[in-house]
């Protein structure tokens, strides 16, 4: 798994949480950013951007994270994500799952020069990789009950290797 950043941060410069994604995102990256934001959403920030600007393609484990961050701010009450400077390809693709409505529509309330200096690490073992993936799909089915076809077999798939790996880890 590529230790490279793709996904960085700024949680200083304005009232949001800027988060920039440079190149793909996906299920590499997308264990890191779940663990960042949950810390953050722990710490008690509620507003979020995520910069799509340089932001090449995404796949559906790294759409279904922005889902689940979407979903956790509306559960806490009186959070926004953003995701600003799509392109025309991840526009279809967030709308193609029907999670495009999630995000904000407010306006910002500052301006930002699209500058983050935080490196968000794709460091993530097996496990947590396996758990990350499981809920941004559970996430998408959540919001479009479309995509349950869609997604079947790859939930099943991580059911039946976490099941797997329970067993190997009982017989040990």
């Amino acid at each position: 798994m590529s230790l490279h950043p793709t996904i960085f941060a700024d949680t200083e410069s304005c009232p949001e949480v800027w988060i920039r994604v440079a190149g793909r995102g996906s299920f590499q990256s997308s264990p890191a950013l779940k663990e960042f934001t949950r810390r953050l959403l722990d710490e008690g920030r509620r507003k979020f951007v995520v910069d799509l600007k340089d932001c090449t393609m995404m796949d559906s484990t790294f759409m279904g994270t922005l889902a689940s961050l979407a979903i956790r701010l509306r559960d806490l009450g009186g959070g926004d994500l953003w995701v600003v400077n799509r392109n025309e390809r991840n526009a279809e693709l967030l709308s193609g799952l029907g999670i495009d409505t999630l995000f904000s529509e407010k306006p910002l309330l500052s301006a930002h020069d699209g500058a983050c200096p935080e490196a968000i690490h794709h460091a993530a073992d097996k496990a947590a990789t396996r758990e990350a993936i499981h809920e941004a799909h559970a996430a998408c089915v959540a919001v479009d009950p479309r995509n349950e076809d869609r997604f079947k077999d790859v939930l099943e798939h991580l059911r039946a290797s976490a099941a797997r790996d329970a067993a190997k880890a009982a017989a040990q």
